[in-house]
């Protein structure tokens, strides 16, 4: 896989289901645009057609009695319409007929029971921002002449969205079949943000989830209420045991939701699935799935409602399986959940329409593929990944070592063709808690079709291993994680095909970190690195990350002095190696001082080093960043890596 070859990067979305009927919307790199571009395929024996044909269509919603899709819009670069707008077409086909125009978007349509109605969040700006004029100006301030944002609290703003408390998500609900729907009114106020809306079965209310009590005050817990659809207070229906994420409510009236236990932070908390009865006084929830051994993964969405069972995407030694979850039981371990795909796989999202069940499943040779599970059997539809696989899939092979505490460790070796011995990357993935995967990762494909052996490693403190693997590290970073990380390279460098003389290292994020603490501390193993959106220096993390101000602690422990000790920056006289600092101005997760401080140091010390900026992009850059900027860094990467692994011996 050459860089450029991001455009065949096809990535299907959440599948939506209704009889015959499957649509998926499908994402593309386009180069030549720098966006990305998406539309919506109607999926069947045959394969996957188009069914619509704009720049950027999104999130189907089949209506519950079949006859309408609601979907999202996008068009140009500029103005309202080029944020997602809520548009309604005949699900037989036909013409769409665009229902909103918000300044900024809408998102999540979710139909109600009459088939009429829809709910979906928008975002609502304050006057004088975000584009929006302020009371009789005909005209909206530029964003560098906007009013000065008054913050009183930590939780204001968020990596790759922005500020927060000026631009609320709120609940709309809107009759998309009316002649003239009118202009949306919002439902909710603008003290708090809603997310996840779904409605009750009478269709008289809509179930959200928001921040405990409200949102009165910075809380790590969220609780689920209901909000009359005619207007009116918002209810307190589901207290939560920590927080909740993608309810759902069967016909009985169950609230079922994915969430995580906890009494003071969730980080590296396994998520579960919960049931709690909706109606009446809030009840106390039971949670479903067993705490150590199963973690629900939330960026798969909701559970899917399939008989007496819940089906749930489960994070596995790697994998994310769909497990279904049995409704009548209490806290099973992950050997009781029956599996139903994504073994040496990854499931990213599914629907259902009675048995029959559609599923996207990423492999290692493709970015996802829409699949039909029956009870007669499954069947993979479509061939996305086809222009892909045609150009050259390296395979992932399964790698193990142990820790020299005997810890088993788990990850994967992906190889460049011809035997060898070949250079080694060592790749940190960020996180910590967040795991590689059974799926394609561009980035190794990349880097084994330009000759490189690729090592890539889940050591403690990574997701998919049990909570109390990720839990692992907290006040321990920098210890026992790399140890894993140095035992299962050494299980690498083990193979005939492998050139230990001649190994790089790498990561991002938590991955950065990692490469400027296994720099200053195992520096004489590797011949350079590049560390990219890292964490350098926790003492500052702490104030100008958009979660520093409890991730720090959570990690690392408040005392200023061990925050200093554990940080790379503090150890960067030792780092002698050639070394790469790359980082987003408009990262908002690790924010930019923390690579201008580590390239200073650096540079002071004598050591041979440089900085690589991009302008606009945030923390997420190598994931959805503008494409043509993924292909640059790729081409800085493989420049970097020619220049200090080419040559044999040390």
């Amino acid at each position: 896989m050459r860089p450029t070859d991001i455009a065949l990067l096809a990535t299907p979305g959440r599948p939506a289901l209704r009889g015959d009927l499957l649509l998926v919307a499908v994402s593309r790199p386009d180069l030549a645009a720098d966006s990305y571009r998406s539309s919506l395929y109607r999926v069947g024996p045959d394969g996957a057609t188009p069914w619509t044909h704009g720049e950027r269509d999104s999130a189907p919603a089949i209506s519950p009695d079949g006859r309408w899709v609601a979907f999202l819009r996008a068009t140009g670069k500029s103005g309202p319409l080029s944020r997602p707008q809520l548009h309604v077409m005949p699900a037989a086909g036909g013409e769409s007929r665009r229902i909103t125009e918000l300044p900024l978007g809408v998102e999540e349509p979710a139909w109600a029971p009459d088939s009429r109605r829809i709910a979906f969040l928008a975002r609502v700006p304050e006057p004088g921002r975000y584009g929006l004029p302020e009371g009789d100006e005909a005209e909206a301030p530029a964003a560098e002449a906007e009013a000065p944002r008054r913050i009183t609290r930590f939780d204001y703003r968020l990596d790759d969205v922005g500020f927060l408390r000026d631009r609320p998500k709120r609940l709309f609900v809107l009759d998309v079949l009316a002649d003239e729907p009118g202009e949306p009114e919002p439902l909710t106020g603008g003290a708090t943000g809603v997310s996840d809306p779904v409605w009750a079965p009478d269709g008289e209310s809509v179930l959200v989830v928001a921040p405990r009590d409200w949102d009165r005050t910075e809380t790590h817990h969220s609780d689920l209420y209901t909000v009359p659809a005619a207007g009116g207070d918002p209810v307190l229906a589901v207290r939560t045991e920590g927080n909740a994420a993608h309810p759902v409510v069967t016909g009985d009236g169950t609230v079922l939701y994915l969430g995580a236990e906890f009494t003071d932070s969730p980080v590296a908390r396994n998520t579960g699935l919960w049931a709690a009865p909706l109606g009446g006084e809030p009840a106390a929830p039971r949670r479903l799935t067993d705490t150590e051994s199963v973690d629900c993964a939330v960026s798969a969405g909701r559970p899917v409602v399939s008989g007496e069972r819940a089906l749930v995407v489960v994070r596995h030694r790697g994998a994310a399986e769909l497990r279904a979850v049995p409704l009548t039981g209490e806290r099973l371990p992950l050997a009781g959940l029956d599996l139903l795909a994504g073994e040496r796989a990854a499931v990213r999202a599914a629907d259902a329409d009675g048995d029959t069940v559609a599923v996207v499943v990423a492999g290692p040779a493709d970015a996802g593929e829409v699949a039909l599970l029956s009870p007669e059997g499954s069947r993979t539809l479509t061939d996305f990944s086809g222009p892909l696989r045609a150009e050259g899939v390296r395979p992932a092979e399964e790698l193990t070592a142990s820790a020299p505490d005997g810890y088993p460790v788990h990850g994967w070796i992906v190889l460049p063709e011809g035997e060898g011995p070949h250079p080694v990357l060592l790749v940190v993935h960020g996180g910590p808690f967040a795991p590689y995967e059974w799926s394609l990762f561009d980035e190794a494909q990349v880097y084994a079709s330009a000759g490189y052996a690729v090592v890539l490693p889940n050591p403690r403190g990574s997701a998919s291993y049990g909570e109390e693997h990720g839990r692992t590290v907290l006040g321990r970073l920098g210890t026992v994680d790399a140890d894993d990380i140095l035992a299962l390279l050494d299980a690498a460098l083990e193979r005939a095909d492998t050139d230990e003389s001649r190994v790089g290292l790498m990561g991002g994020s938590y991955g950065g970190f990692m490469t400027g603490w296994l720099a200053a501390h195992h520096g004489e193993r590797f011949r350079a690195a590049w560390s990219e959106r890292a964490v350098n220096a926790w003492d500052s993390f702490t104030g100008s990350s958009d979660i520093g101000w409890f991730f720090t602690g959570v990690y690392v422990g408040d005392d200023p002095e061990e925050q200093r000790r554990r940080s790379p920056l503090t150890h960067a006289g030792r780092i002698r190696i050639p070394f790469a600092v790359v980082h987003s101005e408009h990262d908002w997760r690790c924010p930019v001082e923390q690579a201008q401080r580590m390239f200073v140091a650096l540079k002071r010390n004598g050591t041979e080093t440089e900085l690589l900026l991009f302008p606009g992009e945030g923390h997420e850059l190598s994931r959805t960043g503008r494409p043509r900027h993924r292909v640059h860094r790729f081409e800085a990467v493989l420049d970097w890596w020619a220049r200090h692994l080419s040559a044999p011996g040390s």
